[in-house]
């Protein structure tokens, strides 16, 4: 049933209700598919076929498909992959700007271990006097 030139209609999928080709038969469970569709490997639980058979042959080019859909009177659309945008490069740190951020961490860091240090100190010293009151 399955062969190709035989006219499918998607019904799985993004291009779901779109008509395609068989353009190739890869194995039992897998065909190249191109018209309405992107041309790719579909699954042929996936398609439902048609009566009609289109006279192309094996691994046929998408130009050759799209003059088929033409006499068929079909419309195909025509797409082109996008360009990809430009990313911005990030500017790489200079040595100068790696040290002072690097002293500034560290500066950080020990500031941090200072200060619960100096809270008990604190803690003892009034500790301290009042014990030496009590006695």
């Amino acid at each position: 049933m399955i062969e190709v030139g035989r006219l499918c209609v998607k019904i799985a999928g993004r291009d779901a209700g779109l008509k395609c080709v068989v353009v190739e038969v890869l194995d039992k469970n897998f065909v190249m598919i191109d018209g309405q569709t992107r041309r790719r490997k579909c699954n042929i639980l996936h398609l439902e076929p048609l009566g009609q058979v289109v006279k192309i042959k094996a691994k046929a080019t998408h130009s050759d498909v799209v003059s088929e859909f033409k006499k068929l009177n079909l419309e195909v659309k025509e797409t082109k992959p996008r360009k990809a945008a430009e990313r911005p490069k990030k500017a790489r740190k200079k040595k100068e700007e790696k040290t002072e951020e690097l002293a500034k961490k560290v500066s950080k860091a020990e500031k941090k271990k200072e200060k619960p240090a100096a809270k008990k100190e604190e803690k003892l010293e009034s500790e301290i006097p009042n014990s030496r009151k009590k006695k």
